[in-house]
């Protein structure tokens, strides 16, 4: 994990016992509580500013910080049938040079994986198969 990406999002309360020397990681596994860790310490949810997609199940819960794509917004999109509006529009905006996923996303890294997941998650088997995704 970058610094930069701890420092943004930390609680003040978590922030304030970092140690910035140390070298941090992401949690991705849904059923642990611990988002980042390191060789002495650990921060749990309730110790980051921000629900974690990988670790809360809510539509409300972002699926792309920086643009305020969630759960629900995919959901509804993929519905319409405009499931890939949101992929391509994150797309542009990372082109643009707008992402700012190191400060953003509990991950540190790029959204757009995130978005492309979750919608192909969200497919149907008939969709799935239709388009060669297993």
């Amino acid at each position: 994990m970058k610094l930069v990406t701890l420092k943004a999002l930390l609680t003040p309360a978590a922030l304030a016992v970092l140690d910035p020397s140390e070298a941090h990681r992401f949690c991705p596994d849904a059923a642990c509580d611990v988002v980042y860790f390191s060789a002495s310490r650990t921060y749990r949810q309730a110790e980051v500013k921000v629900p974690v997609l990988q670790k809360d199940g809510r539509g409300t819960t972002p699926v792309c910080y920086c643009f305020g794509h969630t759960r629900a917004d995919l959901e509804h999109a993929a519905r319409e049938g405009r499931a890939g509006v949101i992929p391509q529009s994150v797309q542009a905006h990372i082109q643009a040079g707008r992402c700012g996923c190191e400060v953003n996303n509990p991950q540190g890294s790029c959204c757009l994986g995130n978005v492309n997941r979750t919608l192909a998650a969200l497919q149907t088997p008939a969709e799935k198969g239709r388009t060669g995704c297993c």
